[in-house]
């Protein structure tokens, strides 16, 4: 799973579940989500969903990107930053990728970060009920 971003230029970008940092996080990662994992589009495989004209998006969709953050979280017993998140901001939205998952389904009050699922989080108030850490 994961998400792909486009710039104006068209230059693309994939938000994807890893292991380049000694442990799993989030990556960001230059290119299509075709180069990092298997059988996308396939069956069984991850499906690609188009969410360019989705409401949620749509206010971020061709706008100038403020600002844009790394939420990490660490593990002491190993010693390892880990990225769990990464924000985007422009003047109209926030919106947070993080790797993570709600604990049931349908989706209750608990969540996972660090799991090898991507998920969008389109408010600060599920961001804060996910456990995405705040940006310093």
């Amino acid at each position: 799973m994961g998400v792909e971003l486009f710039t104006n230029e068209g230059t693309c970008f994939s938000a994807v579940w890893g292991s380049s940092f000694d442990y799993y996080g989030l990556e960001l990662l230059p290119g299509p989500m075709t180069a990092y994992l298997r059988r996308f589009g396939e069956p069984c495989g991850p499906a690609p969903v188009e969410v360019t004209d989705h409401p949620r998006w749509s206010s971020l969709v061709g706008r100038k990107l403020t600002r844009v953050d790394i939420a990490w979280s660490e593990d002491r017993e190993r010693g390892i930053r880990v990225p769990d998140a990464i924000r985007l901001c422009s003047q109209e939205k926030v919106v947070w990728i993080a790797c993570g998952r709600p604990a049931d389904w349908p989706p209750g009050e608990v969540y996972y970060l660090g799991t090898d699922d991507v998920m969008v989080v389109f408010t600060a108030e599920l961001a804060a009920k996910v456990g995405i850490p705040a940006v310093r």
